[in-house]
């Protein structure tokens, strides 16, 4: 399955359009990570267990979306965009993955 930033695909024929797709993944922190992310933070370095987890959270996302798309019957998502929500508050360190797009069927 192609999965594409862009609004087309290029040198192929896009035949149908089936509209938004989406996929979400929520990603909680534990307070383990959040020390441990902290101490790196200050002796400097990268937080890796933080990057592998948000991986983790996107491709849950991004899977969720191919297996929408499939059910419709498309071989592609375009104009695929990916954001990051922070949604604290009640719900703690909690972090939400969310991927849109557009599924078509291209030749």
């Amino acid at each position: 399955m192609q999965i594409l930033t862009t609004p087309n695909i290029e040198g192929k024929e896009i035949i149908e359009y089936f509209g938004l797709v989406t996929g979400e993944a929520l990603l909680g922190a534990n307070v383990y990570k959040d020390m441990f992310s902290g101490v790196r933070d200050v002796v400097g370095g990268r937080t890796s267990a933080y990057e592998e987890e948000l991986k983790k959270a996107r491709d849950i996302a991004v899977k969720s979306m191919e297996e929408k798309v499939q059910k419709l019957g498309g071989n592609a998502v375009v104009g695929v965009r990916i954001v990051y929500h922070n949604l604290g508050g009640t719900m703690g360190n909690t972090i939400m993955v969310s991927v849109s797009g557009t599924a078509v069927l291209f030749e």
